[in-house]
């Protein structure tokens, strides 16, 4: 379906009615419902990546068509971004870091990525809200963390400068042979997702923000339940998790999900990506993801689940908080995977010699059956482009697993992208679901 008929069918719906209020039970009500997580996206959206830059494909049609799937979703009750919604940024570095001093340093290892470029407000951002504007328009509510790509600027930190002494082959993944990146600003995420901007002004289901919309909340109706639901930027500091805090005592009993860009690593591990530490560099302004843990997850009972991305690959963990419930704690980025511009012709990244990743149209779908004891939540993950189930594509783990899960055998890697969490402790928590 083309771009200007799945708008106008939408359109249609919402003069209709075909759609459900904005905020209630999902279009096909009753005790089942999922939850969409959009997992990174830059790569999608990167103007290096269309055909008008030499790119095989317009990558831009897989996030668009990504969006339009989501979309056309009847059970949809929710769609959770964890961020890294665009690639670019626009500033060398931020005015707040530079007026506190801090300087960017010159690293041939990240200068083609981290050079401010005005497409990013010309061709990536635009594509973003165009495909934002079909989630809206679909009536879903939605809320967006803000990744470490969407901050206006990110440079190479001082402090950490890049071992030039090393021959090429000798180089290791780490700040201390390629340095480190630090992060500033959020002007440019709040133009499109403030709590002003077009997508949230207005809407009842949006009922919190902080610093303009760079942290927000948003409650939804489904399966007899209402949720919370809150994102955070990225390794919030003190201030941050003291409004999120706020927010959810001020929603008490309602079952809370918390979005974030980096918290899990592949591993399952709450733990940095080597490469951008935040509070390594900045330890007064931001807080480790096991310190996010120890300072709002765990002490909130209401939490009950922590979605996240930004380090490449998947992998889930269970704790208890400190009532004794279990808090599930799930990654998803799936942005290095280029399946799609190998069948279109795409050559290999000549220096990696591994596929031009944009992501292949996979997100998550997170099926919450309500009406089971105890209620449990089938995890699937599905590509738009190819229009499958990981679980359903017998070349799955040999297009992706060497790339995101060496240690792991095939079997284990299908597992990895469909699994069941059990919510054994859901009704003790929360009660019955409502009539």
């Amino acid at each position: 379906m083309n771009n200007v008929l799945i708008k106008s069918v939408l359109s249609l719906c919402l003069l209709t009615g075909c759609l459900a209020p904005v905020g209630g039970e999902p279009r096909d009500a009753g005790r089942h419902f999922s939850i969409a997580v959009i997992p990174d996206t830059q790569n999608y959206v990167d103007y290096m990546h269309q055909k008008v830059d030499a790119f095989a494909i317009d990558a831009s049609e897989l996030f668009i068509a990504q969006m339009q799937d989501i979309a056309a979703r009847e059970d949809i009750a929710f769609v959770a971004s964890v961020g890294d919604v665009w690639q670019h940024q626009s500033l060398e570095i931020d005015p707040e870091h530079a007026s506190r001093g801090m300087k960017a340093i010159a690293n041939p290892f990240f200068a083609a990525t981290l050079a401010p470029t005005e497409k990013v407000k010309s061709i990536e951002i635009p594509k973003a809200i165009e495909g934002y504007r079909i989630i809206a328009a679909a009536g879903i509510p939605f809320g967006v963390a803000p990744g470490n790509h969407d901050y206006d600027a990110m440079w190479s930190a001082e402090g950490f400068p890049p071992n030039l002494q090393k021959k090429l082959e000798e180089l290791t993944m780490t700040p201390e042979d390629l340095g480190m990146l630090h992060i500033g600003g959020l002007d440019n995420f709040r133009s499109v997702f403030g709590d002003d901007g077009e997508f949230f002004r207005g809407q009842p289901w949006y009922v919190a923000s902080y610093a303009g919309g760079a942290n927000s909340a948003q409650i939804f109706s489904a399966g007899g339940y209402r949720f919370l639901h809150v994102t955070l930027e990225m390794t919030a500091d003190d201030d941050v998790l003291a409004w999120a805090a706020s927010v959810i005592e001020q929603n008490p009993g309602l079952p809370t999900i918390i979005t974030t860009h980096d918290y899990l690593n592949p591993h399952g591990e709450r733990r940095a990506s080597a490469l951008v530490d935040l509070k390594r560099i900045d330890p007064e302004h931001h807080n480790t993801a096991e310190e996010v843990w120890s300072k709002l997850v765990s002490q909130h009972d209401q939490v009950f689940l922590v979605l996240c991305g930004h380090q490449h690959g998947q992998s889930r963990r269970v704790d208890n908080n400190q009532f004794g419930h279990a808090v599930h704690q799930v990654l998803a980025d799936y942005q290095d995977r280029g399946q799609a511009g190998l069948d279109a012709g795409q050559p290999l990244d000549p220096m990696q010699r591994i596929p031009v990743g944009i992501g292949d149209g996979w997100y998550r779908l997170m099926t919450f059956d309500m009406a089971s004891e105890p209620p449990r939540v089938q995890v699937r993950t599905w590509s738009s482009h190819y229009q499958t189930l990981s679980g359903d594509l017998e070349t799955y783990a040999d297009w992706y697993r060497k790339g995101e899960q060496p240690q792991m055998s095939d079997a284990e890697f299908f597992a990895s992208d469909d699994f069941e969490l059990r919510l054994d402790d859901f009704r003790e928590r929360f009660g019955p679901p409502a009539d």
